[in-house]
C-alpha cells in the first residue's frame, strides 16, 4: 500500500530501468496534487541515451486521501549529444610588448587540421622577435581569418577553432578510414583474369608487308629536367625582422661617425687554461668552458675602465649618458636574421655565470623562444664571426650603442716572441666605435685592455 505521494515517487524511481548509461542520466520529476478530484499526477523525465518513452497509467491505487483516485505519471527519455561541447571559438592575436604594435602572420596549420592543446598554430613575426600562437584547446581548425603573410595588430581575430577532442579524433581518423574502403572496392585480380595474347598460325603465315605496325605504348610524361646553366631567379618577401635589421644598420651608418681600430691577441694562455681546467669546470658547473666567457668578462673589465665606450649620446636632449653597469649584447645568427640577446650586469658575473647565461640565450634563440625583454637594452655588443671561419672584418655598431667588438677565427701564424719567430694561435679583433663620443685614445686603450686580460687572465685577479 502507498501511504503518500512521496512513497509513490520512491516506488517509481526504484522501478526505472537500470542501464549502464543510467549513471550519466538526470531525473527530473514533478508532482501535482488536485484538491477537488483528490488525485495525484506525477511526471518523470529521465535524460538518457534512449528514445521518447511511454505513458503509464495506474488505476485503483489505494491512497489515504482517496481510494478511487487515479495516479498518472509519464516517463520521458531525452537523448543527449556531445556536440554541445564542440563549439566553435575565435582565437585573437595576443598582446605585444610595448615597443611592438603589429606583425606578420606565418601559418603552421591549415583548414581542417587537427591540433592539440598548446600546439602552435601560427607565428607572428615582429620587428624584434617571433610570437608563437598556440591552440587554446584540442580541436579542428575551421577557418583562417588572416591570409599567410597578412598584417595583424593585438586583438585582431586570427582563426576559428572547433573545440573538442572528438572533433580532432574524427579529423585524424577520416583519412585512415578511407584507405581500407578504397582497397575493398577494387576487385581482386587473379591469374586467369589477365588476358594473354597467343599468336595463331594464320597470323604467323602473313607476309611482313601485310602486317601493319601498331602504336607502341607511350610511357607516362616525365617533367623535363632543369636545363644545366639555366638563368632563373625567384623573389621572396623580406620578413619583418630582416627589414628591421636592414633599417637599423642603415641608420647606424647615417647617424654614427664610425671608425674601426684593430689588434691581435695571442690565444696560447687561454687555450692552455681551458685545456687544463675544462673537465673540472664541467664537473663543477655542469657547463663547458669556452672562449666567449673570457672575452665577455674582459670587455666588462675594459668598459668599467673606459666609461665613454659604455656611454651613449642622447640625440633628443643632446646629452651624454654614462652607465655604471655593463649589459653586453651577444650577436646570434638565426635562420630569420641576426638577434642580440643581452647578458645583464656582466660586471658582477664570473666565467661560469657568463657561460650558463650564453648557453641559455643561445638555446632560446635556436628554438625561436627569445622574448623582446631578452633583447632590450644593452650597452655594448660582441660579434663572434670566428665561429664561421672569419679572419678579418669590421663590425657595424648596434644603435643606440657607441661601440662593438668583432671577434674572428683563431689561426696559427708566425709572430716575433723575444726576437725569435714562433708559431702561435692568433686572433684578430676589431673595435668599431662612434667617433662623436669615443676618441681614438680611449678606443685603443680599451682594445689593449681586452688584449691583456685575454692573454693573461691574472689581470682580472689583480684588478689591473
Amino acid at each position: 500500500m502507498l501511504n503518500s505521494p512521496l512513497s509513490l515517487f520512491h516506488s517509481i524511481f526504484l522501478a526505472l530501468p537500470r542501464s549502464s548509461s543510467l549513471s550519466h542520466s538526470f531525473l527530473f520529476c514533478s508532482l501535482s496534487h488536485s484538491i477537488f478530484s483528490l488525485s495525484f499526477s506525477l511526471s518523470c523525465y529521465v535524460v538518457e541515451g534512449l528514445s521518447t518513452g511511454n505513458r503509464v497509467v495506474y488505476r485503483n491505487i489505494q491512497l489515504r486521501e482517496s481510494p478511487s483516485s487515479i495516479v498518472v505519471f509519464h516517463i520521458r527519455y531525452f537523448k543527449t549529444s556531445v556536440a554541445c561541447s564542440e563549439k566553435v571559438v575565435t582565437v585573437n592575436t595576443p598582446p605585444f610588448s610595448e615597443s611592438i604594435t603589429e606583425g606578420d602572420v606565418r601559418w603552421e596549420k591549415a583548414v581542417g587540421d587537427s591540433v592539440k592543446e598548446d600546439e602552435v598554430v601560427c607565428e607572428i613575426e615582429t620587428d624584434k622577435t617571433s610570437l608563437q600562437v598556440p591552440s587554446p584547446a584540442a580541436g579542428v581548425i575551421m577557418e583562417l581569418l588572416v591570409p599567410d603573410g597578412g598584417r595583424v595588430e593585438a586583438g585582431n581575430p586570427l582563426f576559428k577553432l572547433k573545440k573538442g577532442a572528438a572533433a580532432a579524433a574524427k579529423a585524424t581518423a577520416a583519412p585512415v578510414a578511407e584507405v581500407p574502403a578504397a582497397s575493398a572496392a577494387a576487385p581482386p585480380q587473379t591469374l586467369a583474369a589477365v588476358p594473354v595474347a597467343v599468336p595463331s598460325l594464320a597470323a604467323q603465315a602473313k607476309p611482313v608487308s601485310a602486317v601493319k605496325p601498331t602504336a607502341a605504348v607511350q610511357p607516362a610524361a616525365v617533367p623535363p629536367a632543369a636545363v644545366h646553366g639555366a638563368r632563373t631567379e625567384s623573389r621572396v618577401k623580406m620578413n619583418r625582422m630582416r627589414l628591421r635589421i636592414a633599417q637599423r644598420l642603415k641608420e647606424a651608418q647615417q647617424t654614427c661617425a664610425m671608425l674601426t681600430t684593430f689588434n691581435e691577441i695571442d690565444m696560447s694562455n687561454i687555450q692552455e687554461m681551458r685545456k687544463l681546467h675544462k673537465d673540472a669546470f664541467l664537473k663543477r658547473h655542469n657547463i663547458k668552458l669556452g672562449f666567449m666567457s673570457a672575452f665577455v668578462k674582459a670587455s666588462a673589465h675594459a668598459l668599467m675602465d673606459q666609461p665613454s665606450v659604455n656611454g651613449v649620446i642622447d640625440d633628443t636632449t643632446k646629452e651624454i649618458v654614462y652607465r655604471d653597469y655593463v649589459d653586453i649584447s651577444v650577436a646570434v645568427a638565426t635562420p630569420k636574421g641576426l638577434v642580440v640577446p643581452v647578458i645583464r650586469n656582466v660586471e658582477t658575473m664570473n666565467f661560469a655565470d657568463i657561460e650558463k647565461t650564453i648557453n641559455g640565450l643561445g638555446e632560446k634563440a635556436r628554438n625561436n623562444l627569445l622574448a623582446v625583454e631578452d633583447m632590450d637594452g644593452g650597452t655594448f655588443t660582441i660579434s663572434n664571426g670566428g665561429v664561421f671561419g672569419s679572419m678579418f672584418g669590421t663590425p657595424i655598431i648596434n644603435p643606440p650603442q657607441s661601440a662593438i667588438l668583432g671577434m674572428h677565427g683563431i689561426f696559427d701564424r708566425p709572430v716575433a716572441i723575444g726576437g725569435k719567430v714562433e708559431i702561435r694561435p692568433m686572433m684578430y679583433v676589431a673595435l668599431t666605435y662612434d667617433h662623436r663620443l669615443v676618441d681614438g685614445r680611449e678606443a685603443v686603450t680599451f682594445l689593449r685592455k681586452i688584449k691583456s686580460v685575454v692573454e693573461d687572465p691574472r689581470f682580472l685577479l689583480l684588478d689591473m
